[in-house]
C-alpha cells in the first residue's frame, strides 16, 4: 500500500523490506525531528490569543529551532493583513532579534525588503547549489494569494532537504491562518469594547431619557395643577370677594340710614364679620397665586409673606439669626406654608396688631418662631388641636392639624406657647445635618438682621412667659 507524497517527504519510507533497515533508522532520525518540530510549531499557534507579535516571535523562534539557523527572517507584503505586527522581524545568531535592517547582512535585508515589495523569488532558485542547499524562501499564503515569506539560513554543516521544507510549508500555512484569526479576534474585541461602550452610553442615555420624563410629568402636573390654582383664585376675586364686598357696603348703608343702637350693634357684628370674611379670602388668593418662591431663599420667601396681602392693621416683623443655611427646596416650602399659615390665624383670629417672624439658624438645628400682640392663648390651641386630631379629616382647624404633620414629616417638633409679645407664639424646630458644636454660632452682642414695614422697630429675642 503506498504513501502520499507528504508522508514519504516527512518519513521517506518506501519499503517495506528488511533490506532497508539503514534507510530506516535516517527515516527514524527524520520522524522524530518531524514530532519535534510540530510540536514547536502548536506551541507557537497557541499564542494566538496573544496577539500577533506573540504569535509571529513564537512560529520565527520555533523555525530557527528547527533548522538550527544563523539566520532567520519573517515579513509580510506591504498592504496584506495590516492588522498584523509587526510587519517583519530578523533572528540572528544566538536567537537574538534584529530590529534596525542597517545593522543585518545585506543579504538579509534584500530578502526583507523583496518580500514586502512583493518581488522575493521562491525557494531559492535564483541561487547557487551550495547556496541552496543551506537557504530557503517560503512563502506565507492566505486564500491562494501570497501574503509573505519566511527566509532561513542555515550553519555550512547543515544541510535543508525535502522534511525541512514539509516542515517550512506547515509552518507558513498555519501561520497565516493564525494571524489571520489574530486580526479577527483583534477586531471581535474592539467591536466588543465598542459595542459595550455604546450599551453603557445608551444605558446612561436611557436614564437621563426616563429622568426627563419624570422631570416633564412633574412639570406637566404642576402646570395643570397651577393653572388650575390660578383658575380658582380668579372665582374667587371676581365673583365670591365682589360679592362680600358688596354685602359689607349694603350693611354699612343700612347701618347708616337706623337710629337704634341695638340695631345698629349687629350690623357693626356683620360688618366686621364681612371685613373678616374679605381679609379670609385676600388671604386664600394670595396662597393659591402664591408660585412657591422657586427662585427664592427662605428668608426672601418669608419678607415677602410678611408684605403682602396682610390686613393693614397688621405690622409684620421679619428677623433672621445666625448664618443662613441651604435647606432642602421641601423643607423650605414648609417651613414657609407653616408660617403662613400662623400669620393667617394671627390675621383672622388673634384681633393682634403686630406680629414678628424669626427664623434662626444654628448648629444641627433651625428654628421659626411667629409671634403676636393677640389675644390667641396656648391652651386654646392646644385643645383645638386635640380636638382635631380626635375628629379626624372633618375640616375643624385644618391649618393646625396642618402645620403639626408639616412638622412632623420634617422630624421636628411644632409647640405653642405663650409670647413675650403677650399673645401666642408658634415654634417650629427641625434637625439640619452640620457641626457637632451645639453652642449658638453667632458672636455675642451680634445683633440679629431686622426686616419690618416703614413703621417697625426691632423687638428683642423673643422668649417664653409664664
Amino acid at each position: 500500500m503506498g504513501h502520499g507524497p507528504d508522508l514519504d517527504a516527512l518519513t521517506g519510507l518506501r519499503s517495506g523490506k528488511p533490506s532497508y533497515y539503514p534507510e530506516y533508522r535516517v527515516s527514524a532520525e527524520r520522524l522524530r525531528r518531524v514530532i519535534l518540530a510540530l510540536d514547536r510549531i502548536s506551541a507557537a499557534l497557541v499564542r494566538t490569543m496573544e496577539g500577533s507579535e506573540a504569535l509571529v516571535r513564537a512560529v520565527v523562534e520555533a523555525a530557527a529551532d528547527h533548522l538550527s539557523a544563523d539566520w532567520v527572517v519573517f515579513a509580510l507584503l506591504d498592504g496584506a493583513l495590516p492588522d498584523s505586527r509587526p510587519r517583519h522581524l530578523v533572528l540572528g545568531p544566538d536567537g537574538v532579534e534584529w530590529t534596525g535592517l542597517d545593522l543585518v547582512p545585506a543579504a538579509v535585508r534584500h530578502h526583507v525588503r523583496q518580500i514586502c515589495a512583493g518581488r522575493a523569488v521562491e525557494d531559492g532558485s535564483d541561487h547557487d547549489p551550495e547556496t541552496t542547499r543551506r537557504h530557503r524562501h517560503i512563502p506565507i499564503r492566505l486564500d491562494g494569494r501570497t501574503v509573505g515569506g519566511f527566509v532561513a539560513w542555515t550553519p555550512p554543516d547543515r544541510e535543508i532537504d525535502e522534511t525541512d521544507n514539509s516542515v517550512l510549508r506547515i509552518l507558513a500555512g498555519q501561520t497565516a491562518a493564525a494571524l489571520q484569526n489574530c486580526a479577527l479576534l483583534d477586531r471581535s474585541e474592539r467591536l466588543y469594547a465598542r459595542t459595550a461602550r455604546q450599551a453603557d452610553d445608551l444605558k446612561q442615555r436611557n436614564a437621563e431619557l426616563e429622568r426627563t420624563q419624570q422631570e416633564l410629568g412633574a412639570a406637566r402636573q404642576r402646570e395643570v395643577l397651577d393653572d388650575e390654582r390660578h383658575r380658582i383664585a380668579r372665582e374667587l376675586h371676581d365673583s365670591v370677594t365682589q360679592y362680600a364686598l358688596s354685602a359689607g357696603m349694603h350693611i354699612e348703608l343700612c347701618r347708616s340710614e337706623i337710629d337704634d343702637p341695638r340695631l345698629r350693634a349687629q350690623l357693626d357684628t356683620a360688618k366686621d364679620l364681612t371685613r373678616r370674611a374679605v381679609e379670609q379670602l385676600r388671604s386664600a388668593i394670595y396662597a393659591l397665586n402664591d408660585d412657591g418662591c422657586a427662585d427664592k431663599d427662605l428668608p426672601a420667601m418669608l419678607r415677602r409673606l410678611s408684605t403682602v396681602h396682610m390686613p393693614d392693621e397688621l405690622r409684620v416683623e421679619v428677623r433672621i439669626g445666625g448664618k443662613p443655611v441651604a435647606l432642602p427646596a421641601d423643607t423650605e416650602q414648609s417651613l414657609f406654608r407653616i408660617a403662613g399659615e400662623a400669620l393667617f390665624n394671627t390675621a383672622v383670629h388673634a384681633d393682634a396688631g403686630r406680629a414678628v417672624v424669626r427664623l434662626a439658624y444654628r448648629c444641627r438645628q433651625v428654628r421659626l418662631t411667629i409671634s403676636d400682640d393677640g389675644r390667641g392663648s396656648p391652651e386654646e390651641v392646644r385643645r383645638s388641636l386635640r380636638a382635631a386630631d380626635l375628629a379626624g379629616p372633618s375640616g375643624e382647624h385644618r391649618g393646625l392639624v396642618n402645620m403639626q404633620a408639616r412638622a412632623r414629616e420634617m422630624g421636628g417638633s411644632l409647640t405653642f406657647r405663650r409670647a413675650r409679645l403677650g399673645g401666642l407664639q408658634v415654634q417650629v424646630e427641625i434637625p439640619v445635618p452640620g457641626c457637632d458644636d451645639t453652642r449658638d454660632p453667632r458672636p455675642q452682642g451680634r445683633p440679629e438682621s431686622t426686616e419690618a414695614c416703614p413703621q417697625g422697630r426691632a423687638e428683642s429675642t423673643e422668649g417664653t412667659r409664664p
